[in-house]
């Protein structure tokens, strides 16, 4: 029967990767690193959005939990699988070792002197890492200074806050999009 305007699509049609093929498939020069996060549902659907944006991996530091967890486990709906990730207690470590790789890092903060998302000129950088902090502190006061440059997600609510597996959802989309052109 043929489908119309409207009707669901079956997994099979989307052609979806299996985790062998998504750890082949290419994937933009991206890599998240969590500083400090406390809430695993978070932690979780980090991984779900890097996955889904095909992120080079994800690196957990500090306070930040790893899997398997069954709390992150229930919001990545197996995507601690696919996304390749490391840990380091240290985040400043990471940010470190990053830049030696040869990484611009971006913290994803609200500073003095960072840029509106939708003005961020840096996407034409080869390899970006981008810092997302702790659900009430924010970045690590010392990981920002450790940061080549910083971008703001535009808000015109009363929080001028989202929560980090939204923040992390806007700027991998604005990413994905923009090295997919």
């Amino acid at each position: 029967m043929a489908k119309t305007k409207g009707d669901k699509i079956s997994m099979e049609e989307l052609g979806r990767k299996s985790i062998e093929e998504f750890k082949k498939a290419s994937k933009i020069p991206v890599v998240v690193v969590l500083d400090d996060i406390r809430s695993l549902h978070n932690i979780g659907s980090v991984f779900r959005t890097a996955d889904a944006f095909a992120v080079e991996r994800i690196i957990l530091c500090g306070i930040t939990a790893q899997p398997p967890h069954r709390e992150i486990q229930k919001a990545a709906l197996g995507a601690t699988e696919s996304v390749q990730w490391s840990y380091n207690s240290n985040c400043l470590d990471a940010v470190n070792g990053l830049r030696i790789s040869g990484y611009t890092i971006l913290g994803i903060e609200q500073v003095e002197g960072s840029v509106n998302l939708a003005n961020a000129q840096v996407f034409n950088e080869s390899k970006l890492a981008l810092i997302f902090g702790n659900e009430v502190k924010g970045v690590t006061q010392s990981v920002l200074d450790a940061c080549d440059d910083f971008i703001e997600i535009p808000q015109d609510g009363t929080k001028h806050s989202l929560n980090i597996s939204v923040s992390v959802g806007v700027v991998l989309w604005e990413l994905f999009r923009k090295f997919k052109a």
